[in-house]
Order: C-alpha cells, then sequence, then structure tokens
C-alpha cells in the first residue's frame, strides 16, 4: 500500500476514553515516524477502529456505503472476532506492518434486512453479523423459504440468519456452525423449536432468504421505548436495532452488491481467535 497517498479516519466510542487516548497515541506514532499518511474525517481509504466488535459492526455499517473504507480494527473488547489486532501491547507494531504493506484483504458479506407488511415495506436495515426473528417469552410460528422453496417451518423461539462474520456471534450461542468469515454464504439458525430440532442450514450468499411471520399469542409483554408499542415478536439487526413484528409479516434477506473489507495482520488469525476463546485455562 502506497503510505504516501493514504487516507485514515478513527472511529471508537465517543465515550471510551481508552480509545480515545489510543488514537490520539497512534496519530502522534504515524507522525513521528514520517510516514506520509493523511488523517481526514471524511471518506477515508482506512478507517481504524477502537473497541470491541460491536464498535466495528457500527464503523461497516456507517461507512460502507461511503468510501468502503478497509477497516483495521484494534480489539479494546474481549476476545475481538473481529479486530485485526487483538491485544494493545501489538497496536503500534501492528500499525507498522500494516503500512509496510503486510497484511491481507478479507472481504465479507453485508446482507439487507426488509420488512414487508401487507406488501408496504415498513422497515429496513443493513447487517454485518446477523438477523434475528424471535418471541420474547412465547412461541412463534415461522415459515423460511429460500430462493422461493419452503425450506423450514418452525414452532419455538424464532430463528436466525447470519453471516459468515457472525457465526461466531448469537450464532454459535444456538448452536449453529462455526464458518470461516471470508467465505460468501449465509447460516439459518433455528432458535430453541419445539418440532424435532433440525440442523442449520448454509446457504449461498446470493440466495434471498424469507421468513414468514405465521402466527404467535398476543400478550403485550414488551414495550419499544422509541414508540411505547406493544409487541411479543420483534426483528434484531446485529443486537442494535429492534422492530416489533406482526402476524403476516414478511422478512426478506439478501445480500448487498458489494463486500466489505476487513485488513488481516497476522496469517490464520480466525484461527488463533477461536483457540483463544476456547481453550480450556
Amino acid at each position: 500500500m502506497d503510505s504516501q497517498e493514504l487516507k485514515i479516519s478513527f472511529f471508537c466510542r465517543k465515550n471510551n476514553k481508552v480509545a480515545l487516548a489510543w488514537a490520539d497515541k497512534i496519530k502522534k506514532y504515524v507522525n513521528k515516524k514520517h510516514i506520509r499518511a493523511s488523517f481526514v474525517d471524511k471518506n477515508p481509504e482506512v478507517l481504524i477502529v477502537l473497541g470491541g466488535d460491536g464498535t466495528i459492526i457500527e464503523a461497516t455499517r456507517k461507512f460502507h456505503h461511503k468510501s468502503n473504507p478497509l477497516i483495521l480494527g484494534l480489539n479494546l473488547g474481549n476476545v475481538g472476532f473481529l479486530a485485526s489486532v487483538r491485544s494493545p501491547k501489538d497496536f503500534l507494531s501492528s500499525i507498522d506492518k500494516f503500512l509496510s504493506g503486510k497484511f491481507s484483504v478479507s472481504e465479507r458479506t453485508i446482507v439487507s434486512a426488509e420488512i414487508f407488511r401487507k406488501g408496504q415495506k415498513v422497515f429496513g436495515t443493513e447487517v454485518v453479523n446477523e438477523v434475528v426473528v424471535q418471541s420474547i417469552l412465547g412461541m412463534v410460528d415461522l415459515e423460511v423459504l429460500v430462493g422461493g422453496n419452503s425450506i423450514r417451518n418452525i414452532r419455538g423461539s424464532g430463528v436466525l440468519v447470519a453471516t459468515a462474520t457472525g457465526s461466531t456471534a448469537y450464532n454459535l450461542s444456538a448452536h449453529g456452525p462455526l464458518v470461516m468469515p471470508n467465505i460468501k454464504c449465509l447460516v439459518i439458525t433455528e432458535i430453541m423449536d419445539h418440532n424435532v430440532p433440525t440442523p442449520s442450514i448454509v446457504v449461498k450468499y446470493n440466495e434471498q432468504v424469507v421468513v414468514k411471520v405465521s402466527g404467535f399469542r398476543q400478550k403485550g409483554v414488551l414495550s419499544i421505548s422509541k414508540n411505547k408499542k406493544k409487541a411479543d415478536v420483534v426483528l434484531i439487526a446485529d443486537g442494535a436495532k429492534v422492530f416489533p413484528l406482526e402476524r403476516g409479516d414478511m422478512i426478506e434477506i439478501k445480500s448487498l452488491n458489494h463486500l466489505v473489507k476487513f485488513a488481516e495482520i497476522e496469517k490464520g488469525y480466525f484461527f488463533k481467535s477461536l483457540k483463544d476463546k476456547f481453550s480450556v485455562r
């Protein structure tokens, strides 16, 4: 990578004092080494994200439609599956490697999720990890279709559709398969199905997945804070955006026509992250 032309921005949560301090330290470090890198506020080529996986997801959603920068994640959370560098002690040396071109690029799928109610679109968002359709306390009846073909009827807590990147998140907790993040696919995993349990299904990234909300018992157990609307079944996108669902709603999930890019400094990073997470200590 030609550091003379490189436009770099930082992203972190504004209340994260540790991340803000690291951003300042990295900027001074780069300038001190006389590396010609321009630090910009808009349209970066490289976005250095300081925080945990949640912060990296937020940054990816915010920037991918703009300049779609290369994401260099510096982990200040726990394991940091999405981060390029796990430990703060390696941040500066990894910056050196990155600016010297010693990295690879992992391209990841990002998906859109749209809710249609009586033929009208009522909600839309974009997702890095997973889309979840879930009953809060009771059961929900769902039908899942792939490419127009009905593949599953679920009567239980719900279903999730994860990207390969998101296979290590909620999908893992729901006993879904782990998928290398650069594999272009979607993973469909049921959540507490009261029928005979069935395994997850991995489908090609360009297949459209549709989830139909067939029915549920209305109790009004949850109140959405923004509009105080009661809900029993909700769509949850990346654990952040929540939208109440009604009987008859259809959720359409499909991959966007471009990929997001993550920098990988360390070879075998994904497998080393798995080892860190599952090692018995």
